[in-house]
This record gives C-alpha cells, structure tokens and sequence, in this order.
C-alpha cells in the first residue's frame, strides 16, 4: 500500500518540549489563536517560542501569556513580540479549565503551536500539575532504562 502524501499545510510551528519533564499532562486541549496579519506572516517564515509561556483563564477569556513571536520586517502595521493573545475555545471548555485550575491547583502549559491542515494556526494546551524533584528523577531513570534495554535488544538481536 502506498503511503499517504504529507499535507503541505501542517507545520509544526513551536514545540515546548521541557513541559513534559516539569509537567505531569493529565489532558491535553486544542484552541485557536487569535493572531494579527503580521503574526502570521511572521509564524510562517520567522522562528516563534512558547518555552516560557503560560495560559491563563481571566474575566471568562481564555490568553496565553509571554509566547514570543518574531517581528515581520515587511509589515506596514508590526505586531508587539510579546503580548498577550487570546486563545478560543467553547464556554463548556473554558469553565472545565478554569474549574481544573483554580480548584484542583491545575497549570495550563502550551505544548505545540501549529498550523492545522487547513492552515489555521493552532495551540495545544496541557492540564498539567508540576512535578516535585524526585518524581523527575524517576521520570528519567525511567527514560534511561528504556534507552539502555532498546540497545541491548538491537545487541542481543
């Protein structure tokens, strides 16, 4: 069987890898993300990073808070590189995550920001809770253990 072409559209705009080692993801959601005509330009051709960002809910809105997106240099009207984008997601969504964080003590981290198959920019955001120290050394040893047994399988052969 052939395999299926890659969509053109789909790309993987910014990925926040260190989330899952100081994060436990419980849930993860997708929302849109409104963005103005110079960001998404510049999402497309500039680099963009959400490592230091956080999502918050606020006066019934949802925002991401601290993402940076490069400045695009041919834009008439520029864009702020760091402020505060809303983020769109139903009102049954929005009251889950506002119970999830100011109930149960949740964070809202994003994990991927990225242009859907439609071209749409999208954000995916994790319910997580912060890991202490010791369950991120377990997370590792865990890690290592697995690198260590996929080798001496590939040995073993």
């Amino acid at each position: 069987m052939a395999k299926k072409p890659d969509n053109p559209n789909y790309k993987v705009i910014a990925e926040n890898r260190r989330a899952r080692y100081d994060y436990a993801i419980e849930d993860d959601l997708e929302c849109g993300i409104l963005l103005q005509g110079s960001e998404v330009k510049s999402l497309r051709e500039n680099p963009s990073n959400i490592a230091e960002s956080y999502a918050a809910v606020e006066n019934g809105e949802l925002w991401l808070v601290n993402s940076y997106i490069a400045p695009y240099e041919r834009a008439m009207f520029g864009h702020e590189e760091r402020r505060r984008r809303k983020l769109l997601v139903s009102k049954k969504e929005l009251a889950r995550l506002w119970n999830d964080t100011q109930r149960k003590g949740m964070t809202l981290v994003p994990l991927v920001l990225y242009f859907n198959h439609k071209g749409i920019a999208k954000l995916k955001i994790g319910i997580a809770k912060g890991k202490k120290t010791v369950d991120k050394r377990e997370s590792e040893a865990k890690r290592d253990w697995n690198r260590q047994k996929q080798r001496l399988l590939k040995q073993g052969g």
